[in-house]
């Protein structure tokens, strides 16, 4: 019976210990991807951030065109 119970007792810690592998190997690959989210979503901020730039750019740059054709039909 004690032969028994041994070979059950090893069983059982060779079943936590793969379990607890297990689980690392999975948490490295979530901080991974995690990781990688992240950075994505920086690279995205920035980009919004310089398409707003622009598109202000772009309108000021319409206020003068307009300014210049009001300015060209007044003169002509």
């Amino acid at each position: 019976m004690t032969g028994e119970l041994k070979k059950a007792a090893l069983a059982l810690g060779a079943m936590l210990v793969l379990q607890t592998v297990s689980g690392l190997i999975w948490a490295g690959g979530a901080a991974a991807r995690i990781e990688t989210l992240e950075m994505q979503v920086g690279e995205q901020r920035l980009v919004a951030e310089r398409l707003a730039r622009l598109e202000e750019q772009s309108l000021a740059t319409r206020r003068a065109v307009e300014r210049i054709e009001i300015k060209l039909e007044g003169g002509a």
